[in-house]
């Protein structure tokens, strides 16, 4: 089972491996990062690295045995009301093992217990039923419809323990 890892500067090569080979697979369900992110990218994961250092961020990485990143789980845009806003991605070999909804489950619990946080919040469209499942398995609420790149959406929340 891969372990989820707080990201690392050791991480670069992996997260970029493990965008590079999901590129395609991502892209049919959230926009894609675009070229410029893949030119760019060591200046975006230093950026990265920045952010989680100041506290607005903490990304993580799911890390195989052998060093592989097969996913990502974060909380961005730490508010100073205690809440984030969650991201997630697994790699397209690894989806559908019960990956995203146990790591979300861990990051939930880092949320309130390592970084202070009282709110998690989330958005998904609603042509993404297995990523509404990973929310929903977790605890997390439907509140609002919205329009999410084009496609209509759901907002979510959930309040930590």
């Amino acid at each position: 089972m891969p372990r989820l890892q707080l990201l690392r500067p050791d991480h670069a090569p992996a997260v970029l491996a493990f965008e590079r080979e999901n590129r395609a697979y991502f892209a049919a369900s959230v926009p894609d990062r675009g070229d410029a992110f893949f030119a760019e990218f060591d200046a975006r994961f230093a950026q990265l690295l920045a952010y989680q250092a100041a506290g607005t961020d903490y990304p993580h990485v799911l890390v195989t045995a052998d060093g592989e990143v097969v996913g990502r789980v974060n909380l961005i845009e730490v508010d100073a009301d205690g809440s984030a806003e969650l991201g997630y991605r697994i790699a397209q070999k690894a989806a559908g093992q019960g990956l995203a909804t146990a790591a979300v489950r861990e990051v939930r619990g880092l949320a309130a217990t390592s970084y202070g946080l009282v709110t998690l919040r989330a958005r998904v469209t609603h042509d993404n039923p297995a990523s509404r499942a990973v929310l929903e398995h977790n605890g997390f609420t439907p509140v609002a419809a919205l329009t999410l790149n084009g496609k209509p959406a759901t907002s979510y929340r959930c309040a930590l323990e």
